[in-house]
């Protein structure tokens, strides 16, 4: 795939951009171990100095970048200009917290006495230059979530970005030298995907983290487990919405649309499966259609669009096929469901009913502004087909009974619950999945321990 930026509203080829040689990887890696070994010194309040600084700069850019991402990648703009927003956000938030975060830790004093020590504690430590695949969905979120914790952490940063945004890659690079972190610290890697194997298996590269597909998670798995390093992987993500009877299936329907169709449909942890107790299913159902119909689907660039165009032509054929094999299979299209003329990668917010395990679409993600529709005959159905996926992210459900609260909080299988409400990133919670999803967290303190050397200090009597 060429590093290109291909606006994604017309086909038209704006920039490309020559994939780094070997010599100038080289020099990167090189620069990095370098950098490493005396930024890992600094104190938390310089690493908090050169973020919050960063932060003010993504403040002043907030609306050239914005345009940037939507011409990259068709997010509309409006949805743009709240990303950088969040990243600016998250930024601050670990300049404030993580000295707190990754402050020693002291065993229970009898722990410590029948150690034998006379002290101990548990003691946080950066492990050094981290590789950073990244996707093109939320080309500069996905980047910020793991450079802002890890750069506080004291590790340095290797950034690998999809081919098809590189110019968000080549200004995060330049965010945080004009921030004034020491060169080094942070450098952007213009590479293809057949690249990333030899840098992981370079010993100056001590971890990684990707978000992507499972394919891609699969082999930075496998490269970093033969090298034995550490990996955080965010895969794909096929997240249940169950509405039971007690809740309000008004709103539930409105913020459905909102779940389902955000950043176009191509969102890890948007809601896909919207699985609805039999009872509520056909109000359900009708105003979430209205909902699904009544979006402005156009160019991204302009302030009312809601839905613009997928990313690549690619992902929108893969969308089509998905659909039409199950309308080929029984399922009924009540929205939607037909590629549109004109140009651009353009598919219109779609809504997918009687849906069979056998089809395709139960089985996949959907990366694009389609939804699936099922009928539960009570909670337990609900359960049963919300953790019917290979995928494990997140998941929402809508109820004011506690007790069914309690049971999707047990029994539903994600790495997250969100009640009465659509799942969101937020940088003081955990973010992460299980089973095909992935495994590890980003965010909160669980993720900026992921690349630490948790380190163990005792001292004899």
């Amino acid at each position: 795939m060429p590093i290109a930026t291909v606006n994604p509203a017309n086909g038209e080829t704006l920039k490309t951009y020559e994939a780094m040689g070997e010599e100038e990887i080289e020099r990167r890696l090189q620069l990095a171990q370098a950098t490493f070994r005396t930024y890992r010194t600094t104190s938390f309040a310089e690493r908090a100095g050169l973020l919050n600084r960063a932060a003010e700069l993504l403040d002043d850019a907030t609306q050239d970048i914005a345009r940037v991402m939507t011409t990259e990648m068709g997010k509309p703009v409006k949805q743009a200009r709240a990303e950088a927003a969040k990243c600016a956000k998250a930024m601050r938030w670990y300049a404030e917290h993580a000295e707190s975060l990754l402050a020693d830790e002291e065993p229970a004093a009898y722990d410590v006495k029948d150690s034998g020590a006379s002290r101990a504690l548990v003691r946080y430590r950066p492990l050094g230059p981290v590789l950073a695949v990244m996707p093109w969905n939320f080309p500069l979120w996905q980047v910020i979530r793991f450079a802002a914790p890890a750069l506080m952490a004291g590790n340095v940063g290797l950034l690998k970005h999809a081919s098809n945004v590189p110019q968000t890659a080549l200004f995060l690079e330049d965010l945080f030298h004009q921030a004034g972190y020491p060169e080094g610290c942070f450098q952007t890697l213009l590479v293809g995907s057949g690249a990333i194997d030899d840098i992981l298996r370079d010993e100056r590269v001590k971890a990684a983290t990707l978000t992507g597909s499972e394919p891609a998670g699969r082999a930075v798995a496998s490269t970093a487990g033969d090298m034995v390093k550490k990996t955080v992987l965010e895969l794909g993500g096929s997240d249940p919405y169950i509405v039971m009877p007690s809740a309000d299936v008004d709103r539930a329907a409105e913020i459905a649309v909102t779940a389902r169709v955000q950043n176009n449909g191509q969102s890890c942890i948007a809601a896909k499966r919207f699985i609805v107790h039999t009872d509520v299913y056909d109000r359900f159902a009708e105003r979430f259609v209205e909902g699904m119909k009544a979006l402005k689907v156009g160019d991204p660039l302009e302030e009312d669009t809601e839905v613009g165009p997928l990313s690549s032509e690619q992902g929108r054929t893969d969308l089509e096929e998905l659909v039409d094999d199950a309308r080929r299979s029984g399922a009924s299209v009540l929205c939607g469901g037909e590629r549109p003329d004109g140009p651009g990668w353009y598919y219109p917010p779609t809504v997918v009913a009687d849906v069979s395990r056998e089809m395709r679409i139960h089985r996949e993600e959907t990366f694009g502004p389609v939804a699936t529709l099922y009928r539960a005959a009570d909670l337990d159905e609900a359960v049963l087909i919300a953790n019917d996926s290979a995928f494990g992210l997140s998941s929402n459900a809508w109820t004011r009974d506690e007790a069914e609260v309690d049971r999707f909080v047990r029994d539903l299988e994600a790495g997250g619950v969100f009640v009465n409400g659509m799942t969101a990133s937020h940088p003081a919670f955990p973010f992460g999945g299980v089973k095909r999803s992935g495994y590890g967290r980003e965010l909160s303190g669980h993720g900026i321990r992921e690349f630490c050397n948790i380190t163990t200090v005792w001292h004899g009597a």
